[in-house]
């Protein structure tokens, strides 16, 4: 039987935004999980929700760089939702994630022990948009490692450029983001590792050539010195925030 045809509301927009913004663009479909799942929730057909989601793609500007055009027949509250969210994503995560539990008939998964009250309230949207900053990272680079290319999804975490302690507008800014292996992330942080502002892989000299260095991780290090990372196909790295770690690096090897 056909869906009957009835107008998505802005509730329902701001779930099939997050969908766009969560799922890896090349594995989007009416077949994949989440999108059957938040079809049931909202009432709609898993082809209408994956539908939805695509007519997002339109309004990217990192897929349109890319000649990815995505689907035409979007509405008006798309380019609404899309203007209003695209860059607070801090409120498009707690939003969106508050609209799925109360669909869910659950409350936002937070711990049971904080106490009742502000500090409760900072943490449980800390954690939410923690969660959504790292699923939109993974999604944008497939669930790979920007610079090992890596795919395993238990590997790969999401970095911020610029620490998320340090910048606090851009805790939650995909743009802000990179896909590392754990170890190249912790390599990242303590700026032993940069990357450029024109994406090239820059490993510390002191680094390099410490003396209790094994020849394989030594090895392994000046392989990827120099390389260039792999793209995003949304939510590309910010070149300020690239340069700002970038500068900071410099410092710290000096």
């Amino acid at each position: 039987m056909a869906e009957q045809r009835r107008n998505w509301t802005r509730e329902e927009t701001i779930v099939a935004l997050n969908m766009f913004c969560t799922i890896p663009f090349n594995e989007c479909s009416k077949n994949h999980p989440l999108i059957r799942e938040v079809a049931a929730l909202i009432g709609r057909s898993p082809s209408a929700l994956n539908m939805k989601v695509g007519n997002f793609g339109r309004l990217d500007p990192t897929l349109a760089a890319r000649g990815i055009t995505g689907l035409t027949n979007g509405s008006a509250l798309d380019e609404v939702i899309w203007e209003e969210f695209y860059g607070d994503f801090d409120q498009l995560a707690l939003q969106s994630e508050q609209i799925l539990s109360k669909l869910r008939s659950s409350t936002v998964p937070v711990e049971q022990d904080f106490p009742i009250g502000e500090e409760y309230e900072y943490t449980a949207k800390q954690r939410i948009n923690q969660d959504f900053f790292r699923r939109m990272v993974l999604s944008s680079y497939n669930n790979k490692c920007c610079i090992t290319g890596i795919s395993n999804r238990k590997l790969i975490e999401a970095c911020h450029i610029v620490d998320w302690t340090a910048d606090k507008k851009n805790r939650t800014n995909p743009h802000n983001g990179l896909a590392l292996t754990p170890t190249l992330h912790q390599a990242y942080d303590s700026h032993l590792l940069a990357i450029t502002p024109d994406l090239q892989v820059v490993i510390s000299d002191s680094f390099l050539g410490g003396k209790n260095m094994t020849r394989n991780t030594r090895d392994f290090f000046k392989a990827i010195d120099g390389t260039t990372i792999a793209m995003p196909d949304r939510f590309a790295p910010s070149k300020e925030l690239l340069d700002i770690h970038y500068q900071s690096f410099v410092q710290s090897n000096i």
